[in-house]
């Protein structure tokens, strides 16, 4: 008997499996054709929309990363822990937050100066009859060009993004849970009130006031912020000597500090390229290509003029001057990249670098104790992008001098005041016996280089937690 070892495949099994598939494809293209090309259009673009917008709100979220890993760089080892702590639960409390009432304040019914004060954002009508099966609201719901929720999670990050600005200048001498009371306030309030002054459609978007991704919006609310906490908490200490000369406090970790400029670099994609918003043909597609590229040439740029400059401004080269130089770049251009002509990226973002560093060095002059260099590198740059846009962009001159004097003033009086109460009601410094032993020991107890750093013995530890 002949031993057939070839395997037998179930001839009729896979016939039927075919023929089923066959008809499974004639029917759902018979279906497609059913519908209305003008629906399926619509459809298609919604989708695409919907995704466009989440996968952008995700790198914005990535952001949220390259902050952490810039300002725990940045500090000494001693408060690297804490660093980490204030930039996750930033983001915890923006996204709470915005969802309570920034949402709505920002941009339900703004009547030209704030939006609606109720609580909780919920999705439209025609959303929930969509999950309920109600198939007669479709129609409305792809004239609204994307979900509203992908359009909330995208905000929510910008949102976050304000509030990152803010932990790193203060670093290394704020308390724990009064910054965070501060971040409630500004993810919850003073933000979304300048943003239904712009993006909400309120009184300076009327006046013609352009801000395409943010320069002033989110980057210079953020440093206005920081400069008004700055002021009141005063520098850290023994910063500033009283022969007037600095004392030199570099980073613990360089390596994380280029790490995390990187990681800004690249989520820096999704904040200016999300805010097309839509892509609904070849020209949106060709404006969101110009906004990728002139967003990387700006930052390129700021690099690069810190790089050649830094000698003869620091009497070194200075790397973390290169690295805000680079985020100077990509500050400035946020007002406008969605210019076709790429040398004025290139200038925008130089001149943006050039700010940051010369206003690294002002900040010093001014005995202003900035850990990381946030308010040049977002407030100063930001207020730059945002005159360039006149430049490059078509901009009202008068328009964007009235936004950015009016976010300012707003930003940071609130901002100071909120302080003011902050630091008369829950204190705002550390102890002094904190500060010295660093909070990662006093607030949090956990070092962060435990290997390298002795911890304290436990008398230490009471006799800080007990000063503060």
């Amino acid at each position: 008997m002949k031993d057939d070892h070839r395997s037998s495949l179930p001839w009729p099994a896979v016939c039927g499996m075919f023929l089923t598939f066959v008809v499974l494809v004639f029917a759902a293209s018979g279906a497609e054709a059913a519908v209305p090309v003008e629906t399926r259009v619509a459809n298609d673009k919604y989708i695409f929309n919907t995704f466009f917008l989440l996968i952008c709100g995700v790198l914005i979220m990535w952001m949220c990363a390259g902050f952490t890993m810039l300002e725990s760089g940045s500090v000494r080892t001693k408060n690297a822990s804490v660093i980490c702590l204030k930039n996750i639960g930033l983001y915890g409390i923006a996204g709470i937050m915005f969802y309570i009432i920034g949402y709505n304040l920002m941009f339900v019914d703004v009547g030209g100066w704030i939006g609606s004060i109720k609580l909780l954002f919920r999705p439209s009508a025609d959303e929930f009859a969509i999950l309920a099966g109600n198939e007669k609201a479709t129609k409305a719901v792809l004239g609204t060009d994307y979900a509203s929720m992908s359009f909330w999670f995208f905000q929510m990050t910008f949102v976050a993004t304000t509030a990152s600005i803010v932990s790193g200048a203060l670093a290394e001498r704020v308390k724990l849970w009064s910054f965070f009371v501060f971040i409630a306030v500004l993810t919850g309030i003073i933000y979304p009130v300048i943003g239904a002054w712009t993006w909400g459609g309120g009184w300076l978007t009327g006046l013609g006031f352009s801000d395409f991704a943010g320069s002033t919006i989110v980057h210079s609310t953020g440093g206005w912020a920081a400069l008004a906490g700055v002021i009141v908490v005063g520098a850290r200490r023994g910063k500033f000597r009283e022969d007037g000369s600095v004392k030199s406090t570099p980073p613990s970790n360089v390596p994380l500090v280029t790490l995390g400029v990187f990681i800004l670099w690249f989520g820096w994609f999704g904040f200016n390229g999300g805010s097309m918003l839509v892509v609904k043909g070849s020209v949106d597609a060709v404006t969101m290509s110009n906004v990728f590229v002139s967003t990387n040439l700006a930052a390129a740029a700021g690099c690069v003029v810190v790089l050649f400059t830094a000698k003869s401004i620091f009497g070194r080269v200075d790397l973390l001057a290169v690295l805000n130089g680079a985020i100077g770049g990509l500050v400035a251009i946020t007002a406008a990249p969605n210019i076709v002509e790429y040398h004025w990226a290139v200038i925008i973002g130089a001149i943006g670098g050039l700010v940051c560093a010369f206003g690294l060095k002002m900040l010093e002059n001014w005995k202003i104790d900035d850990v990381v260099g946030a308010i040049p590198a977002h407030l100063f740059a930001g207020i730059w992008g945002t005159l360039a846009v006149c430049i490059a962009a078509g901009g009202n001159l008068f328009a964007q001098i009235v936004g950015i004097v009016a976010i300012g003033v707003f930003v940071f009086v609130v901002s100071y005041v909120v302080w003011l109460v902050l630091d008369k009601t829950m204190g705002l410094r550390v102890s002094a016996a904190a500060e010295d032993l660093g909070q990662d020991s006093a607030e949090l107890g956990l070092e962060a280089y435990p290997e390298f750093v002795l911890m304290p013995d436990e008398d230490d530890a009471r006799i800080a937690k007990g000063a503060q």
